[in-house]
């Protein structure tokens, strides 16, 4: 082979061979859950904090409860209009509450998205926070379908999602109902083993990918709880609401380092339908609770002196498991910072 034929086949192998090389993954969507009743004036500054780490906003919007029946949150529209990114509104609708009644919510649900369309909200999906038991699955999807049909077009529909639902026969078809759901990996039946587990996280995160073919996110911990002691010997889980009891109290707290390790391996090899992957997280916030004399304080749990800290992640409960409501006092804040 001529001389100058040679160099040219060698550049060329040159060539396909960089072409070859893996490029590296990009970073992880991370979407960002507010999840507070009212809002303050200093969510401004909070909201613009999270700009360069969250690329969507999952706000709480609506709630229903078995005694306190439907409250909205005092949300801040013109401060989500300006923020401008996309918005999914949440509606809670409490795992307590005897029946989901579409009667009910169809009306509460329309109002609720008309208003944040009139006020110039960035209106992405709407998503809907309910921890049915297992056994009430097929009711549930008969809920969404009804709900979908009355939604406006082109609006996505997302769930919250358990771990727990995975062993249920109706769980096909529930997620065939919605145009995407948000799984709930962190999850603990044993508090020696934190509040998160990695491990356990991907292995739900592989399980659920075998499901269906619609896409899917998950949701991690961004803040601590603490467990106080129960009669029964079970801890009890504190979170957005102080409990009046005696005894020590152990803090469990998100471990920046796991929630890291955990989001490069699923960029590195995610499972089938993982979005893109992307993950929504719940840093911590500005709670109106939480008010000192010098303002707002920033309300993300800090070790407590003299008390147990432990690794792990918030916990979400079903069969058999304590399960903690996700936070009021998690929002967006300058605490929330890319860790995947």
């Amino acid at each position: 082979m001529p001389a100058n034929l040679s160099l040219l086949f060698f550049c060329v192998v040159l060539a396909a061979l960089a072409g070859c090389r893996p490029e590296p993954a990009p970073p992880l969507d991370q979407q960002l859950y507010i999840w507070q009743r009212q809002w303050q004036p200093a969510h401004e500054q909070a909201l613009a904090d999270s700009r360069a780490d969250f690329s969507t906003l999952r706000v709480l919007a609506l709630q229903a409860q078995p005694k306190a029946g439907w409250s909205r949150a005092l949300v801040d529209l013109p401060r989500l209009k300006a923020d401008g990114r996309p918005v999914i509104a949440v509606v809670r609708l409490d795992g307590q509450l005897p029946a989901l009644d579409l009667q009910e919510a169809g009306p509460q649900v329309a109002r609720l998205l008309a208003d944040w369309q009139a006020g110039g909200v960035p209106l992405d999906g709407l998503e809907i926070d309910h921890d049915s038991g297992s056994a009430r699955l097929a009711d549930y999807g008969e809920f969404l379908l009804q709900l979908r049909e009355q939604l406006p077009p082109g609006l996505k529909l997302s769930i919250t999602a358990l771990p727990a639902w995975l062993g249920s026969p109706h769980l096909p078809a529930l997620l065939q109902a919605v145009d995407s759901s948000v799984l709930q990996v962190h999850a603990v039946s044993d508090p020696r083993r934190g509040l998160f587990d990695p491990a356990q996280a991907r292995q739900w995160a592989e399980r659920w990918s075998r499901v269906g073919d619609k896409p899917f996110h998950l949701a991690l911990p961004a803040y601590g709880v603490a467990l106080l002691p129960d009669t029964g010997g079970a801890p009890v889980v504190e979170s957005e609401t102080p409990l009046n009891r005696g005894g020590e109290r152990r803090e469990l707290l998100a471990d920046p380092q796991q929630l890291a390790d955990l989001g490069r391996r699923l960029r590195d090899q995610p499972p089938a339908h993982l979005v893109p992957p992307a993950i929504a997280r719940r840093p911590p916030c500005l709670e109106p609770d939480h008010v000192e004399s010098g303002g707002a304080r920033r309300c993300a749990r800090q070790p407590m002196a003299g008390r147990t800290v432990r690794a792990g992640g918030a916990e979400r409960h079903h069969a058999g498991q304590r399960r903690q409501s996700r936070p009021a006092d998690t929002c967006a804040g300058g605490a929330g910072r890319r860790i995947l």
